[in-house]
């Protein structure tokens, strides 16, 4: 959208794909109209009352040729009849956009690396806006507490529907909820998140747009999850619920009849068991079935569906039941496919980047990689931006070793303080950050929450390797053969295996760390492995050491207490206590029982998320966690810093992000279903 003058007079020019009915207004040029309750965007009523218009809506030309490649689609019925009877409007950032194109990303491997890709068609109930304070709606309409947050009363949008035109209602919540997440054949252990301190909510839909979520105590962060987490707390009861036998009483002989061994076995080919949302299909793990299958993968609300997956990658097509318009009535996404390619090789992502080949990257990237990027600038066509972490580099000892001996030095904490003070942070923060970052402790949250006192950022962080030495020699550790290592105290030689992945943390971090430790005797081995090998041997207790980025707002955590409670984080994530986490979970059958301060972490954040944050109780629990978690130091500290992203500048309406992190879902509060291509 252009002005131009004409005999002094300015003429409004809108571009030739958008609907003149209602104005192409964006948010650098809101052309006089109000803004909605919600920064942004709008429910349809509400801009039209604002406008002074009546929206007429239109669809990529492409729509029937992109629905023809989803496998068990049929033929398209009209637009008006594929969106909801109020669709969310979106005001794009710069401009109404056009049609077409591929997004072009990498990955470092299947379900390694993706969720910077998954961000950019995630959808949920809600989502944070771009100021990370506000929570708008998303595919609910609208959401109501009662007084004391036991109550959460959703609505959904009449009329809305899944990829396959199949209608999206509030039984597809209490599917995901009562037969998925609560069923042991899918889940042995409900996730803390559809639980309030451990014990189950209830979910009522009182008619097809209503969800209610009845919590057994106070957990107002719960909106909160919704915004910010991978998971999706709804699945197709209609295509899902067939293998389902409490159901369907047939699911196990028609699941049998596609191949599958029983209605669970198809269950978990197509959602996993696991709800990271991007879980492969059938199409990789049981290639030999596509043919016969009804669908290759479950219908989605996304703004994009699956229509290949193998091991280099996956093609995507826009969802053309999707339920989102731009201003201007045209059904959103702009950018007709996406295309993901598997590459974990780091050097030949940033190789890629170079030559213009990826039109978007966040994750993986790494502030040692800055230098060549912003070299590259203008040769691959790309921007670079050096955004805040959320997050920082964090090292954990594996306290439920399965050797013994191992364990019994690393659960001293006399060792932790050594590991920790015999790092010099001000040299790594030069050496690997550029001068860049803040040396930091971890301390549970990230950043600070206020009224916490603030000497627990810098708690046992001073570069001290005389500090060092003497708890190292308290705990009997020697150089008993004067090869300047030292020896465990039962004489076996210790040798720390450092295994790391690139997605998690930078090499020359590790590598600088590795060093540290051992100018105070104590020897490692470094080695890059992928994503996946890492989180296997992680959640295998096979890790001498984890390391990984690790750290989380005060708003997440209030709705998702996995950093508190072992292993401290999902299985993606930086985990610790192993053993202590099969007994939290075996209810004391099986594994380990964690000390006292484990268990009062425990008992603190299930008191955390149901207290007022404005009370007394509150701060003094907030408190007591960063006290308890820091002074035990399960997870070392380091540099806290920016990391670098990318875009090309032929992706248009890419708003610059707060931050580079994980915690609030990376793109997704950047509305990446209106970008569009410009070339």
């Amino acid at each position: 959208m252009k002005r131009i003058l004409l005999s002094g007079v300015a003429l409004l020019v809108i571009p030739a794909a958008a609907s003149a009915n209602c104005p192409a207004i964006s948010v650098a040029d809101m052309m006089g109209v109000a803004p909605g309750a919600f920064p942004q965007q709008y429910d349809l009523a509400e801009f039209e009352a604002a406008a002074g218009c009546k929206m007429e809506f239109s669809a990529n030309p492409d729509s029937a040729m992109l629905n023809s490649k989803i496998a068990g689609n049929g033929d398209l019925p009209p637009l008006a009849e594929r969106i909801p009877a109020e669709p969310l409007v979106v005001v794009p950032y710069d401009s109404v956009g056009t049609y077409g194109g591929t997004l072009d990303v990498l990955s470092n491997a299947t379900e390694a690396g993706t969720s910077d890709f998954l961000s950019v068609r995630h959808v949920s109930l809600v989502r944070y806006s771009d100021d990370l304070q506000t929570i708008v709606p998303n595919i609910a309409k609208s959401w109501e507490w009662n007084d004391d947050f036991t109550q959460l009363t959703i609505k959904l949008r009449k009329g809305h529907k899944w990829s396959d035109g199949a209608p999206f209602t509030s039984a597809d919540i209490v599917f995901y909820h009562d037969n998925i997440m609560h069923d042991t054949n899918i889940f042995e252990t409900p996730k803390d998140y559809i639980t309030v301190a451990g014990e189950a909510m209830t979910v009522e839909a009182p008619d097809d747009t209503t969800v209610i979520f009845n919590l057994p105590a106070p957990k107002p962060g719960l909106i909160a999850h919704f915004a910010t987490h991978y998971s999706q707390p709804f699945l197709p009861k209609h295509f899902l619920g067939q293998f389902h036998p409490a159901i369907n009483a047939d699911a196990d002989s028609y699941a049998q009849s596609l191949g599958f061994e029983n209605g669970y076995d198809a269950i978990k080919a197509y959602y996993g068991n696991s709800d990271w949302t991007d879980t492969p299909t059938p199409m990789l793990s049981k290639p030999d079935l596509v043919a016969g299958l009804p669908k290759h993968t479950y219908p989605t609300l996304e703004s994009h569906i699956y229509v290949t997956d193998t091991t280099d990658g996956r093609h995507l097509v826009a969802n053309p039941y999707f339920h989102q318009v731009d201003v201007t009535g045209q059904q959103l996404p702009y950018i007709s496919e996406q295309d993901e390619v598997y590459i974990n090789d780091n050097e030949v992502r940033l190789l890629k980047i170079v030559n213009g080949e990826v039109d978007y990257k966040s994750q993986s990237l790494q502030l040692a990689s800055a230098p060549i990027l912003l070299e590259n600038q203008e040769k691959g066509g790309y921007v670079v931006d050096l955004r805040p972490e959320i997050t920082m580099g964090a090292f954990g000892f594996n306290v439920t070793h399965e050797d013994e001996a191992k364990r019994a030095v690393f659960g001293d904490l006399r060792f932790r303080e050594a590991m920790s003070i015999a790092i010099n942070r001000e040299e790594l923060n030069e050496v690997g950050f550029f001068g860049q970052g803040v040396p930091q402790q971890y301390i549970g949250f990230s950043p600070k929450p206020d009224g916490v006192n603030g000497d627990w950022m810098t708690y046992m962080t001073e570069f001290d390797p005389a500090g060092a030495n003497a708890r190292l020699d308290d705990l009997g550790m020697k150089d008993t053969d004067g090869d300047g290592i030292r020896e465990l105290p039962n004489g076996d030689k210790l040798v720390l295996n450092l295994n790391f992945s690139t997605q998690g943390i930078a090499g020359q971090t590790v590598e600088l760390v590795a060093q540290f430790w051992r100018d105070v005797g104590i020897d490692s081995v470094v080695k890059e492995v992928t994503p996946d090998e890492y989180r296997s041997a992680q959640s295998a207790n096979k890790l001498d050491v984890s390391m990984w980025r690790k750290g989380q707002p005060l708003a997440i955590v209030l709705g998702n207490n996995e950093l508190w409670v072992p292993p401290f984080e999902n299985y993606f994530g930086n985990r610790n206590g192993m053993l202590w986490a099969e007994w939290v979970e075996s209810g004391g059958s099986a594994g380990v029982e964690p000390p006292e301060y484990v268990k009062a972490l425990m008992a603190d954040i299930n008191s955390l998320q149901s207290a007022d944050q404005s009370s007394p109780e509150f701060a003094a629990l907030t408190e007591s966690m960063v006290k308890n978690m820091t002074e035990n130091l399960l997870f070392i500290g380091t540099v806290n810093a920016p990391a670098p992203m990318i875009h090309r500048t032929a992706l248009k309406n890419f708003h610059q992000f707060q931050t580079h992190s994980y915690e609030y879902y990376r793109t997704y509060p950047y509305r990446a279903t209106q970008w569009y291509l410009d070339e």
